[in-house]
């Protein structure tokens, strides 16, 4: 099943603009995309603004929005404006598409330092000596991180056993109390 002029054609003549609303609605369906790439551009001008905005809203793949501005761009049924600025869009559209690449990378690098950060409080807290350098937040950030990777909510369903293992590691962690106490 390809797709190329004669088929953007076709449709071209079978959809009008006012098909461009549910051609957004089928883009994600991985079976259609291409097929409605080919229907979006056929509708030229009417496709432009849309596919910008299903982009913004997360509907459609960057890729694919620049894909459909080239083939309105190469799609000699549209007028040479709407063409020129169909070149303009996939420009935006990729500008777009870096600053959020970028914006995703900037917050991993931060969650990964901040995973960083309280691992490391993790290590001091294996030395009495530099545990109690800690301040009580970074060791409740400990804390909650160690429940988190035991797959442990404080305010999940627990079985008793979990809630006295809880207990425990919020005494010895948050608190600095021995773990040889008995509890209270």
């Amino acid at each position: 099943m390809g797709y190329n002029g004669q088929s953007q054609n076709m449709l071209s003549q079978k959809l009008s603009p006012a098909d461009v609303p549910t051609l957004i609605s089928l883009v994600a369906d991985e079976h259609l995309r291409v097929g409605v790439q080919f229907a979006l551009a056929s509708q030229c001008e009417a496709a432009i603004i849309p596919v910008r905005e299903s982009v913004v809203q997360h509907k459609m793949l960057f890729l694919d929005a620049e894909d459909v501005m080239r083939l309105i761009e190469d799609f000699a049924v549209c007028t040479q404006e709407t063409r020129q600025r169909a070149s303009a869009m996939r420009s935006e559209i990729h500008a777009l598409g870096k600053a959020e690449q970028a914006g995703l990378e900037q917050e991993a690098n931060e969650k990964a330092a901040e995973d960083a950060r309280i691992q490391r409080n993790a290590l001091k807290m294996t030395d009495p000596k530099e545990a109690k350098e800690l301040t009580r937040q970074e060791r409740e950030e400990v804390y909650r991180r160690s429940l988190k990777a035991m797959g442990l909510k404080e305010d999940g369903p627990l079985t008793p056993a979990q809630k006295d293992l809880i207990r425990r590691m919020y005494r010895t962690m948050v608190l600095g109390e021995s773990g040889n106490r008995p509890p209270n």
